[in-house]
């Protein structure tokens, strides 16, 4: 992987999204029905904040124990708001920065999901899984293969 090359080489551009306002019923449909794992939060086209699946199932099981659970859950997840459970203050990159940097945040931080924005608006997102399989993806030249040597 060239990590010169710009983020827009490895971010995906197919998003999911959802609003402040949608309440958590809409936030599990969402990941029920999806295979993703961070969820931008998103007001006319400006990211507002994200969910990761696990901050969700966290929140989720914190209402935990006792024998009214479905109706608790169900009652919460229709009453409770993107906004009031999604991380603010996100690390934001635009999507012409080279893939070094997004590494160097992943480096430096807890983040497993950024989002690239471009004039302040949401146009995809990289997450350590996009880093993985740009690198899996990466073609193996059969000169470095056989110049590697096993200990």
């Amino acid at each position: 992987m060239n990590i010169l090359a710009p983020i827009s080489s490895i971010m995906t551009t197919k998003l999911i999204a959802v609003s402040p306002d949608d309440t958590l019923a809409e936030v599990n449909r969402v990941f029920e029905t999806n295979k993703i794992h961070h969820l931008p939060v998103v007001r006319y086209k400006s990211i507002v904040g994200i969910i990761s699946k696990t901050d969700f199932l966290h929140f989720l099981h914190g209402f935990k124990g006792n024998d009214m659970d479905k109706f608790i859950d169900e009652t919460r997840l229709r009453s409770w708001k993107a906004e009031e459970i999604m991380t603010r203050g996100l690390a934001k990159i635009d999507s012409k920065e080279p893939i070094r940097t997004v590494l160097d945040v992943f480096l430096v931080n807890r983040f497993h999901a950024i989002p690239i924005v471009d004039n302040d608006e949401l146009v995809g997102i990289v997450t350590t899984f996009d880093v993985i399989k740009a690198l899996a993806n990466e073609p193996v030249k059969l000169e470095d293969y056989h110049n590697t040597k096993v200990n």
